[in-house]
């Protein structure tokens, strides 16, 4: 009689199993393992990397850093050392004018520490850099072209000088009268003036003009609703507020406007939708509940008109706190 096959007994049958997988994750999976093992030896080497691109940059040797810094920022799995070698690449990539790869290396300080305030502060700094470059270079190659006249003429806004805005604008309406955008910036230089007894006449025609070249600005439409309404022609103000909120969706302000003119209207349940879909875009902002408890209150609905009422009296309340707790020179929120 042979020999019979001898099976391991069960206390060998672990080890003898571990062996066996052992074997066959190194024939079928080697890859698998050796990307471990590079991984284990290529992350010490990327922060050291780093770490040298990070102490030549702070060093002040910027030209030498920065290969190095590009190379290993999107690799550092070491948060404080990832901050410190993204701060460093934006600072030396600005300083050696080379501003795509601050941007390269501000998008990743940015995707990793959004709300962090140094990161914060050098995105502020890195943008308006990057915009004076780009208005160097409109004014430089291009200083007749309606944007750089269009530029010229938002830096007097600014600055607050609206006559010679104003002058710009219609130079530029001059030459292109059907560029877009140019009657609405004059109608709203005309309203930011000292009120005349012809003003909401003169900028009503700029806007009005405005929407025959881009009849889709939702903007002038908008300024037009709001003409309309502090004339109390209601019916106009509903117009050109529902037009608005059609071609923009998300112009929460069209809809609180166009709330007010169909409650000042008297059309209560009409004002309702619109106010419904204000005060969830701006929960914040009194008005749109005081509108609304008017409007629910005026068509009968009077426990949701009690609640609005609430949240008016709370929005309110917080609002003049913060206004109390705001330090002296800043500007309120909107």
């Amino acid at each position: 009689m042979g020999q019979a096959f001898m099976t391991p007994a069960p206390f060998m049958l672990k080890p003898f199993i571990a062996v066996i997988l052992s074997a066959v994750s190194l024939a079928l999976f080697p890859q698998a393992i050796t990307a471990q093992a590079v991984r284990k030896s290529v992350t010490p080497a990327v922060s050291s990397s780093a770490q040298r691109g990070v102490d030549l940059a702070e060093s002040g040797r910027c030209a030498q850093a920065l290969p190095l810094l590009k190379r290993t920022i999107g690799h550092l799995a070491d948060k404080p050392l990832l901050r410190r070698a993204g701060l460093d690449g934006v600072r030396c990539a600005s300083l050696s004018n080379q501003p795509d790869m601050a941007m390269d290396f501000l998008r990743v300080l940015l995707r990793n520490f959004p709300h962090d305030p140094e990161v914060l502060y050098v995105a502020t700094h890195a943008y308006s850099d990057l915009a004076t470059r780009a208005s160097d270079e409109l004014l430089a190659t291009a200083p007749d072209s309606v944007p750089a006249r269009e530029l010229d003429a938002e830096s007097l806004e600014i600055q607050g000088k609206w006559q010679e805005a104003e002058l710009v604008y219609r130079k530029i309406l001059a030459s292109n009268p059907k560029a877009p955008g140019i009657h609405f910036r004059i109608g709203r230089i005309i309203l930011s003036e000292p009120k005349t007894a012809t003003t909401a006449a003169d900028a009503r025609k700029q806007f009005e003009e405005e929407l025959q070249i881009d009849p889709r600005n939702a903007d002038a439409e908008y300024v037009l609703g709001e003409l309309a309404r502090e004339a109390q022609h209601w019916p106009e103000a509903i117009e050109h507020f529902s037009r608005a909120t059609k071609l923009d969706p998300g112009f929460g302000e069209a809809f609180l406007g166009l709330g007010m003119a169909l409650n000042s209207a008297g059309r209560y349940p009409e004002a309702i939708p619109p106010l419904e879909t204000y005060v969830k875009s701006q929960p914040a902002n009194p008005t749109g509940h005081y509108q609304l408890a008017m409007a629910y209150s005026r068509a009968g609905r009077k426990e949701q008109a009690d609640q609005q009422i609430a949240l008016f009296h709370r929005t309110s309340q917080a609002a003049l706190k913060a206004e109390q707790t705001r330090s002296p020179g800043t500007p309120p929120q909107k």
